[in-house]
């Protein structure tokens, strides 16, 4: 059975591993994603943001973060799933727990970018409601679709 929790301290290596995991297998890591992975506490949750962990047999298999970017906007980002685990509806899942915490604290619209290879993710994103809109400059050399959901 899946559960998702808020991330700890203790998920600090799980956390950079699973977004290495993916960032390396497709492209390479930037600054930016090093900033993130090396201190997700000071880079995401001290800003106002949140982490869920997804786990399964008392092993995490994925997460997502919510990176605050105003008061009503946030960014869904560093959203990973471990391939072993991938095709069982556990993104779909991290997403819809993100889309809830995100409405919990207070944010009308989630954002994220993605790149167009990454069609299982597009389609998970599609599915939960995101629509393509046009992509605005960023911090990822990677990114080029960004897409939005009003909460």
């Amino acid at each position: 059975m899946l559960q998702i929790d808020s991330y700890t301290p203790t998920d600090r290596s799980s956390f950079r591993a699973l977004n290495h995991e993916w960032i390396t297998k497709y492209f390479t890591l930037e600054d930016i994603d090093n900033q993130i992975l090396n201190n997700p506490e000071s880079y995401i949750l001290a800003k106002g943001g949140a982490i869920l962990m997804a786990r399964y047999e008392g092993q995490t298999v994925g997460t997502c973060a919510l990176l605050k970017m105003n008061d009503t906007e946030y960014e869904l980002g560093k959203m990973a799933v471990t391939p072993t685990m991938q095709g069982k509806k556990i993104g779909q899942q991290l997403v819809a727990a993100a889309i809830d915490k995100a409405r919990e604290m207070g944010a009308k619209k989630l954002i994220l970018l993605s790149h167009r290879s990454l069609v299982p993710a597009l389609h998970v994103y599609q599915k939960m409601g995101f629509r393509q809109v046009p992509c605005t400059p960023s911090e990822y050399k990677r990114a080029d679709i960004q897409m939005e959901l009003d909460l």
